[in-house]
């Protein structure tokens, strides 16, 4: 069984900070909360200190994507189990884990090259989360909610995050457009707890910058995402997906562009996995309704790198 109980955290970073607060906190709801770096934006969601830290830089990326486990014993377990791996591990410096805030974490990178962290005792903020909406973000027992990443290593990064790190299998959706005599490729979903999936990797054409394809975030009624559907379409933001519900996890929910070149799904209505009966499926359609993709600007993660020839 898996030392990872969720995802914990996500920091990334940015060109357009201004534009990142006017998406999450006006538009999304997300409470802005405090840390140590004057110049972030910290994004409370529940009782932690921050789940979502957005830093200015000169790119778009991600820097580190961050998954909770139960205590120091079962940190200790992973790390052993990366270095096993062959995978280079490093211990988080006081100062690193305080910004991160949390006890303590290691780091190493994926097979794809996306930054990874794991770590134990995230520090508690105790006032209360004031949401924009008036809506409760669900993380409780099922963590901050999930990430796609992209990989040009599909197998290798899917063996690491199942039989190195644990995560299990929860199905997986098979990519159109492929040769008939061609080895089929899907997206594959991996769970940690009752959230269907925290994380799914799919194939891309290119690593690097940003890392990320989405992040999915849960909250508690539909009226709350459609109150931040009338704000992102009110703030001008680019609509990535409409309004739909997925086959796989039920979710209710829709898809707006962040800025970086990657989304934000926030939707509602998620399927709890009772593990005991669960056996991984392979969805034949995305969604039951709507998700309409037809108007969606490209993903950084499936364009051309800059600077790569046309």
């Amino acid at each position: 069984m898996t030392q990872i109980r969720g995802l914990g955290y996500l920091r990334v970073q940015t060109r357009d900070l201004d534009r990142w607060r006017e998406l999450t906190v006006d538009a999304l709801g997300f409470a802005e909360g405090t840390g140590p770096d004057p110049d972030a934006l910290y994004l409370r969601m529940d009782e932690r200190r921050a789940r979502l830290v957005v830093l200015p830089g000169d790119t778009d990326r991600v820097l580190s994507v961050g998954w909770e486990v139960r205590d120091q014993f079962a940190l200790a377990a992973v790390g052993r189990a990366v270095e096993a791996s062959g995978t280079a591990v490093k211990m988080l410096s006081q100062e690193e884990a305080d910004d991160r805030g949390v006890e303590a974490g290691i780091a190493f990178e994926d097979p794809a090259g996306v930054p990874v962290e794991v770590f134990f005792a995230p520090i508690l903020d105790h006032s209360p989360v004031l949401t924009g909406l008036g809506q409760r973000f669900v993380t409780d027992g099922q963590g901050m909610g999930h990430v796609v990443l992209p990989t040009t290593a599909m197998d290798d990064t899917v063996a690491f995050y199942t039989e190195v790190l644990g995560f299990l299998p929860r199905g997986g959706i098979r990519l159109s457009g492929q040769a008939p005599d061609a080895p089929p490729r899907r997206v594959r979903f991996m769970g940690v707890n009752e959230r269907h999936h925290s994380l799914a990797v799919c194939p891309a054409p290119h690593s690097g910058e940003p890392g990320l394809v989405h992040l999915m975030v849960e909250v508690d009624t539909l009226d709350a995402v459609g109150r931040a559907l009338d704000n992102v379409n009110k703030r001008d933001f680019s609509l990535s997906s409409t309004l739909g519900r997925h086959t796989n996890d039920k979710m209710v929910s829709f898809y707006v562009r962040a800025p970086g070149g990657w989304d934000i799904e926030y939707g509602c209505e998620g399927l709890r996995v009772d593990e005991r009966h669960y056996t991984a499926e392979e969805i034949t359609a995305d969604s039951y309704w709507g998700h309409d993709w037809s108007g969606s600007e490209p993903l950084a993660a499936f364009s051309p790198p800059p600077g790569a020839d046309a």
